[in-house]
């Protein structure tokens, strides 16, 4: 069984996990051997248009969960899914401030519906 965690991509590498990162943009300031990130995953990612409205409506959680979640669902995942579950550690590298109100908890509860993850 795979597990799933979550970690900001300006912390330093932890463990041997699988590093997907999950942003639609390369964080700032940090260079791809810094970062250590084994896939881009930006299938798994936000619309652009999500992206902003979310930026705009921080109120609107449950609306952006659905949201993404419909367009997770939409989205041709299949092969990242099979990378992902592959790997008995896979961890979701993210530069959002605050992980408690950003995609990346909603990903990784859609993940562990589809087998990906406890």
């Amino acid at each position: 069984m795979t597990t799933v965690s979550v970690q900001r991509v300006y912390d330093p590498p932890e463990g041997d996990g699988f590093r997907v990162l999950v942003d639609r943009l390369w964080p700032r300031g940090v260079t791809k051997e810094a970062a250590a990130i084994d896939l881009w995953a930006k299938v798994l990612t936000p619309s652009d248009e999500l992206r902003r409205w979310y930026h705009g409506h921080r109120d609107g959680e449950g609306e952006f969960a659905e949201r993404y979640r419909t367009e997770l669902d939409a989205a041709d995942t299949t092969a990242v899914l099979e990378d992902l579950a592959a790997h008995d550690e896979v961890v979701l590298v993210t530069a959002v401030r605050e992980l408690e109100h950003s995609h990346v908890l909603v990903l990784r509860e859609w993940l562990s519906e589809r087998g990906v993850g406890a």
